[in-house]
């Protein structure tokens, strides 16, 4: 099954519900290694985000993503809206005029996004960042590539949040938690696990 532009503004929407159910618990995570702010910018961010959405849904799928790109960038605070911003803008790239996504669009968006958040944090596995959540779950949806959108999904969100957990014994290498040193050793990575939910709530829709 594809994904056409109204299933990335219902992907898009279950992953709003999903910050704000989340909105303490990611803001909770920032308290110790960062600004504690994480939880209510991206809860801002997708806020905004499903506003725009209640009117006409853009045309296509990369059109949709553009949206949340540039209202992201410029309602989320911090570095977690230059960082998803980029990413869903790379996606939109990615996926061009396209009216339907199957599985290697969605792959390639996927790869896309992270290599905008890469170029832009500056950031790889083991420094404690979204990175480490985003990066197996793309390597996972490549080798699901060949099952279709829903199963491409539901592996990213796995090793998403398998990745997330694993940089809670990392010392922070990037943002303001690297300022910690060791002390940012047993924290999870809020951004981490924010890419995580989105994954999931991505999934779930696609289920």
């Amino acid at each position: 099954m594809a994904c056409t532009a109204n299933d990335v503004a219902a992907a898009l929407r279950a992953a709003a519900e999903t910050v704000a159910e989340h909105r303490s618990e990611l803001t909770d995570l920032d308290r110790p290694i960062g600004d504690a702010d994480h939880g209510e910018n991206l809860h801002r961010g997708f806020t905004a985000l499903t506003a725009g959405l209640e009117g006409a849904v853009p045309e296509t799928p990369g059109a949709v993503l553009k949206l949340a790109a540039t209202t992201l960038i410029s309602k989320v605070g911090g570095a977690a809206g230059p960082l998803y911003g980029t990413a869903f803008l790379r996606a939109a790239t990615a996926v061009g005029q396209a009216s339907e996504l199957d599985a290697a669009a969605v792959v390639a968006a996927l790869r896309a996004g992270l290599d905008g958040v890469v170029v832009r944090g500056k950031a790889e596995v083991g420094d404690a960042t979204m990175v480490d959540a985003l990066k197996p779950a793309v390597e996972a949806a490549e080798r699901a590539e060949g099952d279709g959108v829903a199963a491409v999904l539901s592996a990213a969100a796995d090793a998403a949040e398998e990745g997330a957990n694993s940089t809670k014994p990392l010392v922070a290498r990037k943002g303001r938690a690297s300022y910690l040193g060791e002390r940012s050793i047993g924290h999870l990575d809020p951004g981490a696990r924010s890419t995580a939910l989105l994954l999931r709530a991505f999934a779930e829709v696609a289920q």
